[in-house]
């Protein structure tokens, strides 16, 4: 660590359901990073299988002291298990994570640079690379809007961020309250809410972030649940005043067509509209 301003802690949150190849993986690539995270915060959301309770013993006893591990009795959800999990970061920047995704070494290094260069941002996000079984063979990129402005109009209609490749100031999310109680979409909620106040933002315009896209990962898009999540969380916006009427009956629109889609014309629209295909 060359300063005490690029300390960080990483958020992950983990569930019974995790596959433990992908969460030691995950882990690997936080572990590695250029500039190293002063500390992993790791949140069972519910009990865990034995296979995965034994990996978080592993890490802690190969790492002793980078680990802090939240244990909490039921399955609560993502958004409710990250609130629980940021009580427990000591630094105030806090990298997100996923436990199946992989951050590239030099994630952290960049984006706590960018906090660095500019004091006034309170997340920063980047671009997302997609991949179906093997990481080195990218089918796809999330691309999502650099600048702040850019992104305050984005945000009217869908997510402006990847998730997982997130970094944020810890004050500034507790300063919102943190996440929602929503089973999807919290942190679209949590980043409006923020970004609705005047809190600033930016996405790397890179990819630091390797994500699963199976084919699960794509039905679970395509779903009811999902699809009225997505619209319910645009109606909530424009009843505060957020997001317009246009958006909400646009937003609607596309999630009806989506829900109705066969796999493969939504597979088809996805990249033709919302990603950029490895060709591109």
């Amino acid at each position: 660590m060359k300063n005490e301003k690029q300390n960080y802690s990483v958020l992950m949150s983990v569930y019974k359901k995790e596959n433990p190849s992908f969460f030691t993986i995950s882990i690997d690539s936080m572990i590695s990073q250029t500039i190293q995270p002063e500390q992993i915060v790791i949140v069972k959301d519910g009990p865990l299988s034995t296979e995965l309770d034994s990996i978080i013993n592993k890490f802690e006893k190969t790492y002793p002291g980078l680990f802090t591990i939240v244990s909490l009795r039921d399955n609560v959800g993502l958004g409710l298990a990250l609130n629980e999990g940021l009580k427990k970061c000591r630094n105030e920047l806090v990298a997100r994570m996923d436990a199946d995704d992989i951050s590239h070494k030099k994630r952290c290094e960049i984006q706590v640079e960018t906090f660095l260069n500019n004091r006034d941002l309170s997340i920063v996000g980047s671009i997302i690379d997609e991949f179906e079984k093997n990481p080195d063979e990218i089918i796809s990129t999330r691309v999502v809007p650099t600048d702040y402005k850019s992104i305050l109009k984005f945000s009217r209609r869908r997510n402006p961020f990847n998730h997982p490749s997130v970094m944020y100031k810890k004050s500034a999310v507790l300063k919102n309250n943190g996440y929602g109680d929503f089973r999807r979409n919290q942190d679209f909620d949590l980043f409006v809410r923020m970004l609705n106040k005047g809190f600033k933002a930016q996405n790397i315009n890179q990819s630091l972030v390797l994500f699963r896209a199976d084919k699960s990962n794509i039905k679970r898009r395509k779903s009811w649940t999902k699809c009225k999540g997505n619209i319910m969380m645009i109606l909530n916006f424009w009843k505060k005043g957020y997001s317009s009427f246009t958006d909400f009956l646009i937003v609607s629109l596309g999630q009806v067509v989506v829900y109705i889609s066969p796999i493969w014309l939504f597979e088809w629209i996805s990249n033709k509209f919302l990603r950029k295909s490895k060709t591109i």
